[in-house]
């Protein structure tokens, strides 16, 4: 009940004063009731104890009164602290000589100092903490002192300008009245807030602008300095054709006087002045000058040449991106003599090569009637020593019948030997001068390979047998078209040669199809055939004498297979070495089957070759350029370069790896086209290559297979150049 004695809202004091009255009052009643004795007591001891919750409670207030009194203390202290922290702040802030302002993260303006937007005066005032930051926007771009782009409306520059504040970082200039420029940087803060800082970099600008100013000056003198030192004539003219600049060049080649070519003259006083002092090669070459001088559309290049005097000069005017145009005359009066000489001394050098081509033509036609006449008494003489050899070789049969001393038998057999051995010569005199008469009837029959060989090993294995070799003969199936007189006759020739010139060993004679055609070929383990001897040993009664290929034959015998082989167009291969020599003829198939692409073709046969880069590597720059043209031509792109160091220096400033890489293999200086290829290699990873070469020593192909690079020998072939390209490019991916 003592809760409702006092009134909780009253002090403590005025709580204490209630509870002493009451227990004032109750300790008199005590006393003036004693017949209520035990009541009283009773009312004592609640007395009592009342009094002792009241000590306790006033107690307790006093601790939290106490403790009340400390926490206004330290929230003093602590607002204090607060007010020097925003002084100290605002201080700081004051103390930077660039504008500064601080949004909070609902972009409203906490604090600035005095020079945040200090440069627009009609902006300024209203800078006080609570603006919203649209509002500054706003206020910026409507200001009076805020110089605007040309073109842009206060509307627009708002928009970019917050465009900007959405960055996380942003630094801009900006340009206000006065010529002065600020430099804008807008930064977020951890929180999501905004700092500001504006930044006057007026001093700046003006420096950098007289800086490039100062460039601008220094390269209008080193242009003049330039044009002066042309020995071109330059006429430059600005977008009202009005003349901006010349050098003494152009004046000394039109013979123009110098007040011709004032700054500021018109483009038409120089048109008037070549229309009325010079002579156009080309009548259309005025009315094109002044159509194109007064034209205000873009202008293709023009070209034209005209004669002032005795000196003839070719133009060229082209326009600039401003509009305005420049016009160049250039002395041709010495190539154009140059030319004209050229053109009378090629008129007397046709006149002379027509005179000794009559000349040559008339000692062929004399040689062409001595060769038919040798080879005419060369097949008579041989057809009338025929038949008296025939009747010695028939008195010598008759002889070896009634002759039974060995010793005569032997000088016998000698003769008899002799006698084929003329008759052998005789018969390829009358096939080689059946040859060069060129009126041999060649008849281009089917030929089965296998019949053919077959009689041939037939007639040759007996001799091989004798000598001990190993002699092979694989019939092959095929049939070809040629005529089989002279084709046995080639074959006969080339195995019995390897027969005669093979002392031990092995002789292997195959065939072997390639697409549409059959080579034969026939291998020996002879001696072999030097490399220089490779081409002589077809020439007539060319017969090689080394110790280790004794002399037998005529000679007659390769000449003969040559010279039937190109009637006949059989290519016909040699390659031999020390201890293997190999002879290949190589022979239509009768029945060819049709090769059918599985490459699709487009316009012309040919297929499309991908978009692709190819770095070309040419020291000869005739076939450089001719490759280059091609290349483009297929629609590649190529870098053409004339060493390994240019095309390194020229992949570095592009930072491209090519496609392919087509390398010449000698180049300058003792290089190597291999070598090139490696480095590339080691730059770019394994790009695919190509090695070109005049040179067809077998090693060189063996170094191709070797580093992984193709092998194309000149003259260059395109159709095979096509081929490797369409092997080797990456394919376009849809």
């Amino acid at each position: 009940m003592s809760h409702t004695l006092i009134i909780a809202t009253d002090s403590l004091q005025r709580q204490n004063q209630k509870l002493l009255k009451i227990a004032e009052a109750l300790m008199r009643r005590a006393e003036q009731s004693p017949s209520e004795s035990g009541l009283a007591y009773a009312q004592f001891e609640r007395a009592a104890l009342l009094e002792e919750e009241v000590r306790n409670r006033t107690f307790d207030l006093e601790q939290a009164l106490d403790q009340l009194n400390l926490t206004h203390s330290q929230l003093a202290q602590a607002n204090a602290a607060t007010e020097t922290a925003r002084a100290d702040l605002s201080n700081a802030i004051e103390t930077i000589h660039d504008g500064f302002a601080l949004f909070n993260a609902s972009d409203t303006l906490v604090m600035c100092n005095s020079r945040f937007g200090k440069w627009m005066r009609d902006v300024h005032p209203q800078l006080r903490p609570g603006l919203r930051f649209k509002t500054y926007v706003q206020l910026v771009s409507r200001s009076h002192f805020l110089a605007l782009p040309s073109g842009v409306s206060p509307a627009q520059w708002a928009k970019r300008r917050m465009s900007h504040h959405r960055e996380k970082h942003a630094v801009f200039n900006s340009r206000i009245a006065g010529q002065r420029w600020l430099q804008i940087s807008e930064q977020r803060t951890s929180d999501g807030g905004t700092v500001i800082l504006q930044t006057d970099v007026t001093d700046m600008m003006r420096l950098e602008r007289r800086e490039r100013d100062r460039l601008l000056d220094d390269q209008a003198r080193l242009i003049r300095a330039t044009l002066d030192h042309l020995d071109q004539g330059v006429c430059i003219f600005d977008t009202h054709n009005l003349l901006a600049g010349s050098n003494q060049r152009a004046s000394e080649l039109l013979t123009l006087p110098m007040h011709h070519l004032t700054i500021g003259s018109r483009a038409e006083r120089l048109y008037q002045f070549l229309r009325d002092h010079g002579q156009f090669p080309d009548a259309n070459s005025a009315t094109r000058l002044r159509a194109w001088m007064i034209s205000k559309d873009t202008r293709a290049p023009l070209s034209f040449e005209v004669l002032i005097g005795a000196r003839a000069l070719t133009a060229f005017a082209q326009q600039m991106p401003d509009g305005g145009f420049v016009i160049s005359f250039t002395d041709i009066t010495t190539e154009r003599a140059a030319a004209q000489a050229l053109v009378v001394a090629n008129e007397t050098l046709e006149r002379r090569v027509a005179e000794r081509t009559l000349e040559l033509e008339a000692a062929l036609s004399d040689a062409e009637r001595a060769n038919a006449s040798k080879s005419r008494f060369v097949a008579a003489a041989s057809h009338d020593l025929m038949q008296p050899l025939s009747a010695a070789k028939l008195y010598m049969a008759s002889l070896a019948e009634g002759l039974h001393t060995p010793e005569l038998l032997s000088h016998l057999d000698k003769a008899t030997n002799a006698l084929a051995g003329v008759e052998d010569i005789l018969g390829a005199l009358l096939d080689i001068s059946k040859l060069d008469s060129g009126q041999v009837a060649v008849e281009l029959t089917d030929v089965a390979l296998g019949d053919m060989l077959g009689q041939l090993s037939d007639e040759l294995a007996p001799l091989a047998a004798k000598k001990g070799l190993d002699f092979r003969i694989v019939l092959p199936g095929a049939t070809v078209r040629s005529d089989a007189t002279f084709l046995r006759r080639i074959l006969q020739n080339l195995i019995s040669n390897a027969v005669r010139y093979t002392s031990s060993g092995k002789i292997l004679v195959g065939a072997r199809r390639c697409g549409n055609v059959v080579r034969i070929e026939v291998h020996d383990t002879g001696p072999g055939i030097p490399a220089d001897q490779h081409q002589r040993i077809f020439d007539e009664f060319h017969r090689l004498n080394t110790p280790s290929r004794p002399t037998e034959g005529v000679g007659l015998g390769l000449t003969i297979v040559k010279r039937a082989c190109d009637l006949l167009d059989h290519p016909l291969q040699l390659h031999s070495q020390p201890g293997h020599t190999m002879f290949a003829v190589t022979l239509p198939l009768s029945n060819p089957q049709v090769a059918v692409d599985p490459t699709p073709t487009k316009g012309h046969g040919q297929a499309d070759l991908p978009s692709a880069i190819v770095l070309l590597i040419e020291n000869d720059s005739g076939l450089r350029s001719a490759l280059t043209v091609a290349l483009e031509a297929w629609g590649l792109d190529v870098f053409a370069c004339a060493s390994a160091r240019e095309a390194m220096s020229l992949l570095q400033k592009v930072d491209i790896a090519p496609d392919l890489v087509i390398a010449d293999y000698q180049l300058d200086d003792g290089l190597l086209g291999s070598d090139a290829i490696a480095q590339l290699r080691q730059r770019h990873g394994p790009l695919p290559a190509c090695l070109i070469t005049a040179n067809r020593n077998p090693e060189l192909a063996r170094l191709c297979k070797s580093i992984g690079a193709d092998l194309l020998h000149k003259p260059i072939n395109p159709s095979d150049l096509r081929l490797l390209l369409l092997s080797r490019l990456p394919t376009d991916q849809a």
